[in-house]
C-alpha cells in the first residue's frame, strides 16, 4: 500500500514523502493515527497544489521581508530620555520602546521579539540595531538617544 506522509514519522520518512508500506501498518497505525493518507491519484494532485501554494506564499512573505529590511537600513529613529547627574540615562532603552518609536517616525510596524540587541542602550548617542526578520534576512537600524 502507497501512502502519503503528512507528519514525520521517525523511522520511516518526513512529511510530503510518498512510501510503500504494509497494509496493516498503513491503515491501522499510519492512517489511523493520521500520520499519513492512503496516495490516491486525487490526494497525490491535492498534495502538489498545497505545495506550490506554500513555496508561493513563502516567496512572498521572504519578499515583504527584504523591503523592510531595506527599510529599515535607511531608517533613523530618535529616542528621547532623562539623563541623571552623570550624563548617563536613566535606566535603558527597551525593545518595546525601540519598536514604538520606529512605528511612530516611520510607520513600520516590527515585533520588538526581531530586535537582536547584543547588549542594553545605557548611552545617549548613535547605536546601530540588528533586527532578526526571519529566513535568514537582518536589517541594521540606527539610534539615536538624546538625552533630555
Amino acid at each position: 500500500m502507497k501512502v502519503l506522509l503528512i507528519k514525520d514519522v521517525k523511522s520511516l520518512g518526513k512529511a510530503g514523502e510518498v512510501k510503500e508500506v504494509k497494509d496493516g501498518y498503513g491503515k491501522n497505525f499510519l492512517i489511523g493515527k493520521g500520520f499519513a493518507r492512503q496516495a490516491t491519484p486525487e490526494i497525490l494532485a491535492q498534495h502538489a497544489q498545497d505545495e506550490i501554494i506554500v513555496a508561493e506564499n513563502l516567496e512572498k512573505e521572504v519578499n515583504v521581508l527584504k523591503e523592510i529590511a531595506k527599510k529599515l537600513d535607511k531608517c533613523e529613529i530618535i529616542i528621547t530620555k532623562k539623563l541623571g547627574q552623570n550624563g548617563h540615562i536613566f535606566g535603558s532603552v527597551t525593545k518595546e520602546e525601540i519598536a514604538q518609536a520606529l512605528k511612530e517616525q516611520h510607520n513600520i510596524e516590527i515585533d520588538k521579539k526581531h530586535i537582536n540587541e547584543k547588549s542594553a542602550i545605557k548611552t545617549i548617542g548613535e547605536h546601530d540595531l540588528d533586527f532578526k526578520l526571519g529566513h535568514g534576512i537582518h536589517g541594521t537600524l540606527h539610534v539615536d538617544v538624546q538625552g533630555e
